[in-house]
Protein backbone atom coordinates (compact mmCIF):
# COMPACT_ATOMS: atom_id res chain seq x y z
CA UNK A 1 0.00 0.00 0.00
CA UNK A 2 1.27 3.53 -0.79
CA UNK A 3 2.13 5.66 1.78
CA UNK A 4 3.00 9.50 2.16
CA UNK A 5 4.25 11.55 4.97
CA UNK A 6 4.84 15.19 4.93
CA UNK A 7 6.23 17.53 7.45
CA UNK A 8 5.18 21.66 7.13
CA UNK A 9 2.53 24.15 8.31
CA UNK A 10 -0.73 24.00 8.61
CA UNK A 11 -3.78 26.23 9.21
CA UNK A 12 -6.67 24.71 10.40
CA UNK A 13 -9.52 27.82 10.87
CA UNK A 14 -7.98 30.53 12.56
CA UNK A 15 -5.13 28.46 14.00
CA UNK A 16 -1.56 28.42 12.15
CA UNK A 17 1.51 26.21 12.48
CA UNK A 18 4.35 27.03 11.35
CA UNK A 19 6.91 24.76 10.03
CA UNK A 20 7.74 22.01 11.31
CA UNK A 21 4.86 21.48 13.36
CA UNK A 22 2.38 20.17 11.29
CA UNK A 23 2.42 16.81 9.45
CA UNK A 24 0.37 15.03 6.80
CA UNK A 25 0.29 11.26 6.86
CA UNK A 26 -1.88 9.69 3.59
CA UNK A 27 -2.72 6.41 2.75
CA UNK A 28 -5.64 4.66 0.46
CA UNK A 29 -7.86 4.36 3.72
CA UNK A 30 -7.05 7.27 5.95
CA UNK A 31 -5.53 11.16 5.51
CA UNK A 32 -4.27 12.61 8.39
CA UNK A 33 -3.35 16.20 9.50
CA UNK A 34 -1.45 16.93 12.56
CA UNK A 35 -0.96 20.36 13.50
CA UNK A 36 0.09 19.82 17.14
CA UNK A 37 -1.52 22.26 19.49
CA UNK A 38 -3.57 23.79 16.85
CA UNK A 39 -5.22 20.32 15.97
CA UNK A 40 -5.43 17.37 14.04
CA UNK A 41 -8.00 16.47 11.33
CA UNK A 42 -8.86 12.60 10.65
CA UNK A 43 -10.54 11.64 7.14
CA UNK A 44 -11.60 8.61 5.47
CA UNK A 45 -12.05 9.16 1.33
CA UNK A 46 -15.59 9.71 1.56
CA UNK A 47 -15.56 12.43 3.58
CA UNK A 48 -12.87 14.40 1.08
CA UNK A 49 -14.82 16.12 -1.65
CA UNK A 50 -11.29 17.79 -3.12
CA UNK A 51 -7.68 18.64 -2.89
CA UNK A 52 -6.97 21.97 -4.35
CA UNK A 53 -3.72 24.51 -4.26
CA UNK A 54 -4.71 27.32 -1.84
CA UNK A 55 -4.55 30.44 -4.08
CA UNK A 56 -3.79 32.22 -0.26
CA UNK A 57 -0.29 30.77 -0.13
CA UNK A 58 1.07 31.08 -3.81
CA UNK A 59 0.78 27.37 -4.51
CA UNK A 60 2.69 26.49 -1.81
CA UNK A 61 -0.21 25.19 0.16
CA UNK A 62 -3.03 22.75 -0.66
CA UNK A 63 -6.64 23.17 0.93
CA UNK A 64 -8.80 20.27 1.98
CA UNK A 65 -12.53 20.82 1.22
CA UNK A 66 -14.43 18.14 3.25
CA UNK A 67 -17.80 17.65 4.28
CA UNK A 68 -17.37 16.31 8.24
CA UNK A 69 -19.34 18.06 10.46
CA UNK A 70 -17.50 19.83 13.52
CA UNK A 71 -14.13 20.62 12.13
CA UNK A 72 -13.58 23.95 10.41
CA UNK A 73 -13.74 24.40 6.67
CA UNK A 74 -10.51 26.03 6.18
CA UNK A 75 -7.92 23.21 6.51
CA UNK A 76 -4.82 23.71 4.62
CA UNK A 77 -1.44 22.05 4.70
CA UNK A 78 1.72 24.28 3.68
CA UNK A 79 4.71 22.47 1.81
CA UNK A 80 6.55 23.28 -1.39
CA UNK A 81 5.78 21.05 -4.16
CA UNK A 82 2.35 21.33 -3.69
CA UNK A 83 1.28 20.20 -6.83
CA UNK A 84 3.86 17.16 -6.80
CA UNK A 85 2.13 16.69 -3.17
CA UNK A 86 -1.23 16.43 -4.82
CA UNK A 87 -0.21 14.30 -7.72
CA UNK A 88 1.03 11.97 -4.91
CA UNK A 89 -1.53 11.90 -2.91
CA UNK A 90 -3.97 10.71 -5.77
CA UNK A 91 -0.77 8.05 -6.31
CA UNK A 92 -1.61 6.66 -2.70
CA UNK A 93 -5.48 5.95 -4.09
CA UNK A 94 -7.20 7.88 -1.38
CA UNK A 95 -9.13 10.31 -3.71
CA UNK A 96 -10.58 7.11 -5.58
CA UNK A 97 -11.18 4.88 -2.85
CA UNK A 98 -14.81 4.61 -2.71
CA UNK A 99 -14.69 0.91 -1.06
CA UNK A 100 -15.05 -0.06 2.49
CA UNK A 101 -12.38 0.63 4.66
CA UNK A 102 -10.96 -2.09 7.35
CA UNK A 103 -13.63 -1.55 10.31
CA UNK A 104 -10.86 -0.79 13.05
CA UNK A 105 -9.68 2.42 11.05
CA UNK A 106 -13.42 3.16 10.34
CA UNK A 107 -13.78 3.50 13.83
CA UNK A 108 -10.69 4.84 15.14
CA UNK A 109 -11.84 7.91 12.15
CA UNK A 110 -15.14 8.11 13.60
CA UNK A 111 -14.07 8.44 17.49
CA UNK A 112 -11.44 11.12 16.35
CA UNK A 113 -13.81 13.08 14.72
CA UNK A 114 -16.16 12.67 17.85
CA UNK A 115 -13.83 14.51 19.69
CA UNK A 116 -13.61 17.44 17.57
CA UNK A 117 -10.18 18.70 16.28
CA UNK A 118 -8.51 20.39 19.29
CA UNK A 119 -7.13 17.26 21.18
CA UNK A 120 -7.06 19.19 24.36
CA UNK A 121 -9.69 19.40 27.12
CA UNK A 122 -11.25 23.24 27.99
CA UNK A 123 -10.50 22.38 31.47
CA UNK A 124 -7.29 21.32 31.68
CA UNK A 125 -6.40 24.59 29.63
CA UNK A 126 -8.25 26.84 32.13
CA UNK A 127 -6.48 24.70 34.76
CA UNK A 128 -2.91 24.85 33.44
CA UNK A 129 -3.89 28.86 32.51
CA UNK A 130 -4.97 29.89 36.26
CA UNK A 131 -1.55 28.28 37.90
CA UNK A 132 0.92 29.27 35.80
CA UNK A 133 -0.48 33.40 36.69
CA UNK A 134 -1.31 32.24 40.21
CA UNK A 135 2.72 31.47 40.42
CA UNK A 136 4.28 34.24 37.66
CA UNK A 137 2.62 36.78 39.77
CA UNK A 138 3.36 34.85 42.96
CA UNK A 139 5.88 37.46 43.62
CA UNK A 140 3.87 40.54 42.66
CA UNK A 141 1.20 39.99 45.23
CA UNK A 142 0.01 38.46 48.06
CA UNK A 143 -1.70 35.81 47.14
CA UNK A 144 0.39 33.55 50.12
CA UNK A 145 0.31 36.22 52.47
CA UNK A 146 3.19 37.19 52.11
CA UNK A 147 2.99 41.26 50.31
CA UNK A 148 5.82 42.08 48.71
CA UNK A 149 8.32 39.65 50.38
CA UNK A 150 9.05 37.18 47.34
CA UNK A 151 11.73 38.51 44.75
CA UNK A 152 10.21 39.28 41.73
CA UNK A 153 12.45 35.64 39.89
CA UNK A 154 11.13 33.06 42.12
CA UNK A 155 7.49 33.74 40.63
CA UNK A 156 8.87 33.87 36.93
CA UNK A 157 11.01 30.33 38.48
CA UNK A 158 7.77 28.82 39.63
CA UNK A 159 5.59 29.41 36.43
CA UNK A 160 8.46 27.98 33.97
CA UNK A 161 8.86 25.37 36.29
CA UNK A 162 5.43 24.23 36.61
CA UNK A 163 5.07 24.21 32.59
CA UNK A 164 8.21 21.98 31.99
CA UNK A 165 6.41 19.36 34.54
CA UNK A 166 3.38 19.81 33.10
CA UNK A 167 4.73 19.06 29.51
CA UNK A 168 6.93 16.90 30.56
CA UNK A 169 4.08 14.93 32.32
CA UNK A 170 1.55 14.81 29.43
CA UNK A 171 3.99 13.17 27.37
CA UNK A 172 5.36 10.34 29.34
CA UNK A 173 2.55 9.82 32.17
CA UNK A 174 -0.51 7.85 30.51
CA UNK A 175 -2.88 8.49 33.61
CA UNK A 176 -2.11 12.50 33.30
CA UNK A 177 -2.60 12.85 29.86
CA UNK A 178 -5.95 11.43 29.94
CA UNK A 179 -6.53 14.25 32.40
CA UNK A 180 -5.67 16.71 29.79
CA UNK A 181 -6.42 15.12 26.60
CA UNK A 182 -9.70 14.20 25.40
CA UNK A 183 -10.94 10.28 25.46
CA UNK A 184 -8.96 8.87 22.46
CA UNK A 185 -6.51 11.33 21.71
CA UNK A 186 -2.78 10.79 22.34
CA UNK A 187 -0.28 12.86 23.26
CA UNK A 188 1.55 11.66 20.25
CA UNK A 189 -0.61 14.41 18.60
CA UNK A 190 0.88 17.32 20.22
CA UNK A 191 4.38 15.63 20.83
CA UNK A 192 5.92 18.39 19.18
CA UNK A 193 4.33 21.17 20.73
CA UNK A 194 5.53 19.60 24.36
CA UNK A 195 8.85 19.09 23.45
CA UNK A 196 9.03 22.97 22.23
CA UNK A 197 7.20 23.78 25.58
CA UNK A 198 9.82 22.02 27.36
CA UNK A 199 12.58 23.64 25.42
CA UNK A 200 11.51 26.75 26.06
CA UNK A 201 10.50 26.88 29.53
CA UNK A 202 13.62 25.16 30.27
CA UNK A 203 15.49 27.89 28.78
CA UNK A 204 14.10 30.78 30.26
CA UNK A 205 14.19 28.78 33.44
CA UNK A 206 17.96 28.59 33.10
CA UNK A 207 18.33 32.60 32.15
CA UNK A 208 16.40 33.53 35.13
CA UNK A 209 18.61 30.97 37.75
CA UNK A 210 21.45 32.85 35.99
CA UNK A 211 20.51 36.63 36.73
Amino acid sequence: MSEIEKTGGANIGSGHATWPFAKLSVNENELWLNASIIGSVYFRPSDVISIELSPRFAGSGIKVNHRVKGYSDYIVFITSGSRDLIAQIEHTGFLKNSGAIPAEVEAEIARFQDSGSFPMKGSAILVFAVIWNLLLLSSMTNYFGIANSIPVWIGAKLALAFAFLFALATLVSGPFSRVVLKDGRTAKEIRSFLFFLMFISGFLFTIVSLM
